[in-house]
This record gives structure tokens, C-alpha cells and sequence, in this order.
């Protein structure tokens, strides 16, 4: 307990915030919110056992990981953190699929520029340039090389507040 304010939990839990209080140094008095999510989704008891099981100099990092999922699982219950990681892996996919068909543009780009290539030799450099950027097979090169517009850029369809509040 830092001074005579008593914790976040223990002014939730409407107790008295004794010396080594063990949510103190983590869950202080002036953001009841941190600890009121905490609790909503872990349970206090629970959480008391997690830290106590963990030697200090870890709990502060426990806390953070227990507040960030609790922020997640309240507003995604059934996937919580996972479903926020989820969403930015397909993200980063999508964003390597829009580079490599970028860099094929400007490949064919820099190609044109070049008259003397003959066009079989252009077609083994695009498939050569797309299987070395990111593991294309041969069934899938045809509809990468159609070029999609700069119009194509992924909007974020799911813009969220952060999940560290």
C-alpha cells in the first residue's frame, strides 16, 4: 500500500489494504479500471495466486500480459488476444502478397524499358522474380502476374481501439 490510499483491488474488493498487499505495487488506487478488468475476467483469487507463484521480478510483466488479454477478451470473449494476433498475420500476408505484386509491376516496368530481351526470357525472369520473393508455386504465378492496381490497397476493416487501456 503506498500511502494511506489503498489499492485498486482492495478499494474493488472493499477491503483493507494491508503492507504487503500483493496486487498494490501493480494495480495502484488511481486506475481502478486496470485492476476492475482484471478481476472481471480472471477473478482476484486467481490473479493473487498467478503473482504469488511468480517471483517478483516477473509480476510486473504478468500483469501487463493479464491486463492486455483481459482488454481483448472483453471485447472479442471466444478468440480474446488470439483473434487480435490472428487478424494481424493476415494482415502481414496480405501486405507480402501487395509487395510481390508490386515488385512484379516494376519488374515488368524495368523489362519494357529493356527492347532487347526476347519474351520467352522475360517470362522466366517474372517466374523466377516471383518464386524467389515469396515461395509462389507454378499453378498459382498466373494470377499474380495480372497486376492488381494501386486502387487494391487492404483498408483496415476492423479499426480497434487499443487493447492496453
Amino acid at each position: 500500500m503506498g500511502g494511506s490510499s489503498p489499492c485498486a483491488s482492495c478499494k474493488l474488493l472493499r477491503r483493507r489494504c494491508v503492507k504487503d498487499c500483493i496486487f498494490a505495487p501493480y494495480f495502484p488506487s488511481d486506475d481502478p479500471q486496470k485492476f476492475a478488468i482484471v478481476h472481471k475476467v480472471f477473478g482476484a483469487s486467481n490473479v493473487s495466486k498467478m503473482l504469488q507463484e511468480l517471483p517478483v521480478h516477473q509480476r510486473a510483466d504478468a500483469v501487463s500480459s493479464l491486463v492486455y488479454e483481459a482488454n481483448a477478451r472483453v471485447r472479442d470473449p471466444v478468440y480474446g488476444c488470439v483473434g487480435a494476433i490472428s487478424f494481424l498475420q493476415n494482415q502481414v500476408s496480405q501486405l507480402e502478397m501487395q509487395l510481390a505484386v508490386a515488385q512484379a509491376e516494376i519488374l515488368c516496368f524495368q523489362m519494357q524499358q529493356e527492347p532487347n530481351l526476347p519474351t520467352h526470357q522475360i517470362d522466366q525472369v517474372d517466374k523466377s522474380f516471383l518464386q524467389s520473393t515469396n515461395n509462389f508455386d507454378d499453378n498459382n504465378i498466373p494470377q499474380y502476374l495480372s497486376f492488381a492496381s494501386s486502387s487494391n490497397v487492404i483498408q483496415d476493416p476492423l479499426k480497434r481501439e487499443s487493447l492496453w487501456t
